[in-house]
């Protein structure tokens, strides 16, 4: 059953890229890069790596899409990598264990339970293109220790308008 819970701002580095639903790994797949990144700079993870869902436009399959990292303490960026952080606030959050794959049915179930609670998420359409403040989906497990993506734990962080 998802919850609302209240986040505060999380500083992290990341990568962006335009891509599409076949294309993904273009920018998920450059999540050990970051991790590489920061732990050359003397700096590790503070959470799990998520990917941020910046635009989001099915009809003509492009998406623009983050891959961070948390960090403990704000980061500066270099080259593509770039420091942000996430706004704090009210997320709807799910969790899922399952193939990756799965997520779709489970961000329906989300978004129709934000529907059937009159939730307001933070995002703007505009010419058929969803713009989400923060959207986010969490990977709590490391593929290296869990290499079968069906015993993969995913949280989902929708913020609340």
């Amino acid at each position: 059953m998802p919850q609302i819970v209240e986040f505060p701002e999380r500083p992290y580095v990341g990568v962006r890229g335009t891509i599409t639903m076949t294309t993904f790994g273009l920018v998920a797949d450059r999540i050990g890069e970051v991790v590489g990144w920061l732990a050359e700079r003397g700096h590790t993870p503070a959470g799990a790596p998520f990917l941020r869902y910046e635009a989001i436009n099915l009809p003509e399959d492009r998406l623009v899409v983050q891959a961070g990292v948390p960090v403990a303490v704000p980061v500066e960026g270099e080259g593509d990598i770039f420091a942000a952080s996430l706004p704090a606030g009210r997320y709807a959050t799910e969790s899922h264990h399952g193939h990756p794959d799965q997520l779709f049915g489970v961000i329906e179930a989300l978004l129709k339970w934000g529907a059937e609670q009159g939730l307001a998420w933070d995002m703007t359409e505009q010419d058929g293109t969803e713009h989400w403040g923060c959207r986010l989906e969490l990977f709590l497990t490391d593929p290296r220790a869990e290499p079968d993506m069906h015993n993969w734990d995913t949280d989902l962080q929708f913020r609340i308008a």
